[in-house]
Parts: structure tokens; C-alpha cells; sequence
């Protein structure tokens, strides 16, 4: 089937008490791992692309890909720009073919925050594209940008309202405890922060940082209101391992299929483990 917004596929994951995985692309190996795993799972899924990644792949590339996977695909699958800086750079890819973009505006003071997101969802919307906005800050490093845990801000429940209010986003992403990359010790979440601001929007919410959080706390936040999760280090970590491994084991291996066959294998345990753990399995 074609590419997707997220609306729907979020809709019935706030309903039903799930969430959907956004897993990260950042080459063939990436996507086909988390497309096999979605179909033999039967999960509606996000294919995440950030800006780094792009300029890596090539974007059109990055599209192509997403393309001829969700067309080979039953379930429902969704093109999203992760963390999008800003309403030119969400434009460009809605115009290369993304189905669903964010717009991050959480280092903006946020009448500037609410300003640039409502400006992308009247667009985006205009032409059928989903929209997830973030508010407060969330730790750790996505592509070449890093915040500290002392710069990270906590999302103020009643702002968090109003900004859905006023924008009209699709999906938001708050800032409860979570971070990009590898966790230094173990995550705590703000669940109370979660089911506030839940039980008084439409919406689902966004939980960044979804790689290394203990199976217990995902479980809390789905129940308290998230409905969608990110993953990327996680695989980045299964491949990069396997692949060490391979290595290690054999020094003169050099064909790439042979390591990087088992590195997306790996990746695709990993999808399936998460997939299961948000519920959106035989959701389809």
C-alpha cells in the first residue's frame, strides 16, 4: 500500500491503549529490518528519518526506499521526519514525499514554538501530511545536536494543553524523563506528567527515547497516554555488535552481505521484541 500519515494509525493506538514504534532509517539494512518485522507482526509502523540521516542516504534516496518497502507492505506504513528544524526544512521534505513530519520548536520560547508549528500544520495538513510537535527538552545527543541533563526541561503539563490547543498537531512529543542515545543510569519517567496532560487532548503523546527504558516504565507511559515510541540506538547497537562479532570470529571476511545480512537480522529481533512490548502487534 502506499505510504501513510500517521493520524490514523495514532488515533487507533490512543484508543486501543498501544503505541506504534517509530524506528529509525539509516540505510537499506535499516528499512528492510523494520519492514519485515512490521509485516510478520502485523503492526501499522513509522519509518523515522532525521535530517542527518537524509543528508546521508540522499533524501530521495531515503523516499525511494520508504516507497518500494511500504508498497510491498500489508500493514500501514508512515514516512516521518524526525525532529525537523524548522518550517522550510518540513516543507522540503513533504515536498520529496514524507507522509508525516515533525517540527521541533522546543529550543524556541514557546509562543515562538506554538508560531512555527501551527505555520508547518497548516501546511502539512493542507496536503494530507501528519504533524507531531515537542515541547520542553528532551537529553542526550540526536544527529550533531546534544543537551545535557542540566539543560533538560521537563514539559509543563497545562503549556503542553495549550500548545495542542493552539497548534493542532496530530501527535506531541513532551518532555517526561527520557533521552537520545545511550542512558548513563536507569530512566525514570514522569508518568504523572504523561496521564495530565493525556486525559485532556485528543492526541497521543510522544515518548522520545525510547531505546534502553526498562520494559516496566514503556508499559506505565503507554497506560498513562503515550502512543507512539522511538527507537534507534537500540539497532544501532545490534548491528554494530553483530557486525563486531563477525569480525572478531574472522578477520578476512569482506563480502558485506555477510555481516551486514546478520547485522539486519539482529535489528529485526529487536523491532519484533518492541513491537510486541508496545502492543501494536496484530494491529494491523
Amino acid at each position: 500500500m502506499p505510504l501513510v500519515s500517521m493520524t490514523e494509525m495514532l488515533k487507533a493506538a490512543k484508543a486501543g491503549k498501544y503505541a506504534v514504534g517509530q524506528f529509525n532509517m539509516n540505510n537499506l539494512e535499516f528499512t528492510k529490518a523494520i519492514i519485515e518485522a512490521a509485516e510478520e507482526e502485523q503492526s501499522p509502523v513509522i519509518l523515522g528519518v532525521s535530517e542527518g540521516a537524509a543528508k546521508y542516504m540522499g533524501l530521495e534516496y531515503a523516499v525511494a526506499m520508504a516507497k518500494v518497502a511500504a508498497e510491498q507492505a500489508t500493514v500501514p506504513v508512515a514516512l516521518h521526519l524526525d525532529h525537523g528544524s524548522s518550517f522550510e526544512v518540513a516543507m522540503k521534505f513533504i515536498r520529496a514525499g514524507f507522509s508525516s513530519v515533525m517540527i521541533d520548536g522546543s529550543h524556541h520560547p514557546f509562543e515562538k514554538n506554538v508560531e512555527i508549528t501551527k505555520k508547518v500544520v497548516e501546511a502539512a495538513h493542507a496536503m494530507g501530511v501528519s504533524v507531531e510537535g515537542e515541547l520542553g527538552t528532551i537529553g542526550g545527543t540526536e544527529d550533531d545536536i546534544s543537551v545535557d541533563e542540566a539543560n533538560a526541561r521537563l514539559a509543563d503539563p497545562k503549556q503542553a494543553i495549550e500548545f495542542y490547543k493552539l497548534t493542532g498537531v496530530d501527535a506531541l512529543a513532551i518532555a517526561v524523563g527520557s533521552a537520545h542515545g545511550l542512558y548513563k543510569g536507569i530512566p525514570k519517567l514522569r508518568h504523572d506528567i504523561i496521564e495530565a496532560v493525556s486525559k485532556e487532548i485528543d492526541i497521543p503523546l510522544v515518548l522520545h527515547g525510547g531505546s534502553g527504558i526498562p520494559d516496566d516504565e514503556i508499559k506505565k507511559a503507554i497506560a498513562a497516554g503515550i502512543g507512539k515510541i522511538n527507537v534507534n540506538t537500540e539497532n544501532q547497537v545490534a548491528l554494530t555488535n553483530t557486525i563486531r562479532e563477525i569480525f572478531a570470529k574472522d578477520a578476512k571476511v569482506y563480502d558485506p552481505r555477510k555481516y551486514l545480512g546478520p547485522g539486519k537480522e539482529a535489528m529485526k529481533e529487536v523491532i519484533r521484541s518492541k513491537i510486541r512490548l508496545f502492543g501494536s502487534n496484530q494491529k494491523a
